[in-house]
């Protein structure tokens, strides 16, 4: 089974991964597809989401069950300790810091 959710990303994007996977909710896919098309789908998302966020969770033989991939978080990562994944958060606090870095860093380079 695999998991592909994408936010912010062009629509054609979309379009595209519909042509494998079923868009249950906008920016939701699902469906089962080899290692191969499921790496070639994320190598896709990556390389075409214009900034936006991508999520993969897929089922694969480990621990846990599955696996995630993620890109576009600013706010949360996937960490691995010792096979588990897990999702780790910054905290509001830094959050909220790396925004206001981010606007003054705008606004200085008008």
């Amino acid at each position: 089974m695999t998991v592909l959710i994408l936010e912010r990303v062009p629509k054609g994007l979309r379009g595209e991964l519909t042509r494998w996977l079923i868009e249950v909710d906008t920016g939701v896919f699902v469906g089962q597809v080899s290692a191969t098309v499921r790496d070639l789908l994320w190598d896709k998302c990556l390389r075409n989401r214009a900034g936006g966020r991508c999520c993969l969770a897929y089922s694969t033989n480990n621990e846990q069950g599955f696996a995630l991939r993620m890109v576009g978080y600013e706010e949360r990562w996937v960490r691995d300790f010792d096979g588990l994944q897990l999702v780790a958060l910054k905290s509001a606090e830094a959050v909220r810091k790396s925004h206001l870095l981010r606007r003054l860093r705008t606004l200085t380079n008008q």
